[in-house]
């Protein structure tokens, strides 16, 4: 009853709109193409019916930078800057009302800002390439992930791989694999992917019937997968 004694019933509060899932592309290293899976994978997520909203962490702007020569709007683009990090729970906030479905992060190649940014995602992708050197550097990553209690929600993609066969990009595949941290398929080093980045699209929009753009939606659909698996577990 409203306290003022009028009769009438306070008005309820609009519903709250549920909060976006949020997929991280994450790892303490440049060079991996982490950016290239980051747009191209926002524009698969969006063709199969999410609502996706890319937001670029990384103070060199790539992602931002490949947005500003897109002519669609099918993903929504936007920059933080690195004081604007710690506010991600409020943007994430205004992004659910907005109707947002998804969001991916474009990380920063550097510890600077990433646990802040990891510690909303419900998955974080790494993308390593099939060297040693990649599979090191990545550790400190890993680490970041175990603190923040991440564990069972991340997983390394294999990208730039070598055509088939390629039995270095094979035992690497099986090591992660067993641990249970593979995220599959691989991506095979193609010149769609540069291209397409350059043009302002994703591969599945730049060349739809690829390969490349192929293996972009089945990992879409991996990582999708993975991110229902984790909603239901109680």
């Amino acid at each position: 009853m409203d306290p003022q004694g009028s009769g009438h019933e306070p008005e309820a509060a609009p519903p709250r709109s549920a909060q976006p899932r949020v997929l991280a592309v994450a790892v303490q290293k440049g060079g991996t193409g982490k950016t290239t899976l980051a747009a191209s994978l926002a524009v698969a997520a969006a063709e199969a019916g999410e609502r996706v909203t890319a937001l670029d962490l990384d103070p060199q702007g790539s992602l931002a930078g490949w947005g500003a020569t897109r002519e669609t709007d099918i993903v929504a683009i936007d920059r933080l800057q690195p004081w604007e990090i710690g506010q991600l729970p409020e943007i994430l906030d205004i992004l659910a009302q907005q109707g947002t479905t998804l969001v991916v992060l474009d990380t920063a190649g550097s510890a600077s800002g990433l646990a802040p940014a990891l510690k909303d995602a419900d998955f974080v992708l790494m993308p390593v390439r099939p060297s040693r050197l990649d599979i090191v550097a990545a550790r400190p990553t890993l680490q970041a992930l175990m603190t923040l209690g991440l564990r069972g929600r991340f997983a390394l993609v294999l990208n730039q791989c070598p055509p088939p066969p390629s039995p270095r990009t094979s035992a690497y595949a099986a090591q992660l694999r067993a641990l249970g941290v593979l995220a599959e398929p691989g991506i095979i080093h193609r010149v769609d992917h540069q291209d397409a980045l350059a043009t302002g699209l994703g591969v599945t929009e730049y060349a739809p019937a690829s390969p490349a753009a192929e293996e972009i939606r089945a990992l879409w659909a991996w990582i999708d997968a993975k991110m229902r698996a984790s909603d239901a577990q109680p």
